[in-house]
């Protein structure tokens, strides 16, 4: 006798709903929880204490000075030192872009799993160092700015692709590079060195 075809022993609908299961549960392994978790360390405070920043004053959109980024250099050794090991995965993803070449999602995956538990320490000791410094959150991320146009480092954070990935969005990965002022690359040269040892740290917005 033939015999009929059939769709196991859960039937076509419990195969189709065990795969759809299935999938499911590696999506949240995968993808959804790294983009949750490191999500979770870069905006949940430890204590509101250590995570308080300066107020900003004047214009922070004005040009860049001397003196800021100095004062940056000090800010991202403490952010380095917090990164401790999990810099290692960073720094290749961004060396990959230095070279030409656009992240692929398995990539910024793997660095958001990787980082997940030390952004928030890094987070916590920016903020020491910006207190230290009295410099505003608001000036130090227009002086990141500044310094990633000097050192043509592309303009990526990690913090706003792990929330697009978290809300089910895919994330526009495509490396962009702005063109610096002649004053900036002259302010950034002295220290362009250094600051490229810590450049990944601002892919995490840090």
């Amino acid at each position: 006798m033939r015999r009929r075809g059939g769709c196991g022993c859960f039937g076509c609908g419990g195969s189709f709903l065990l795969v759809a299961v299935l999938l499911g549960a590696l999506a949240w392994f995968l993808v959804l929880k790294p983009a949750k978790d490191f999500v979770a360390g870069l905006s949940t405070p430890q204590t509101q204490s250590q995570t308080t920043t300066p107020a900003p004053t004047g214009n922070v959109n004005a040009a860049l000075t001397k003196a800021e980024v100095q004062q940056f250099v000090r800010v991202r050794r403490k952010v380095g030192g917090a990164l401790g090991g999990s810099f290692t995965g960073l720094q290749q993803l961004l060396n990959d872009m230095n070279s030409g070449q656009n992240p692929n999602i398995v990539q910024v995956l793997n660095v958001l799993r990787e980082t997940a538990g030390s952004v928030g320490a890094a987070r916590t000791a920016q903020a020491a160092a910006l207190r230290a410094e009295n410099m505003s959150l608001e000036r130090y991320a227009v002086v990141r700015s500044a310094v990633n146009r000097a050192l043509g480092l592309p303009n990526i954070d990690l913090g706003k692709i792990a929330e697009s990935l978290q809300q089910g969005q895919l994330p526009d990965l495509n490396r962009d590079v702005q063109t610096a002022s002649p004053q900036e690359k002259a302010l950034v040269e002295p220290f362009a060195g250094e600051l490229r040892k810590t450049a990944a740290a601002g892919l995490l917005g840090l």
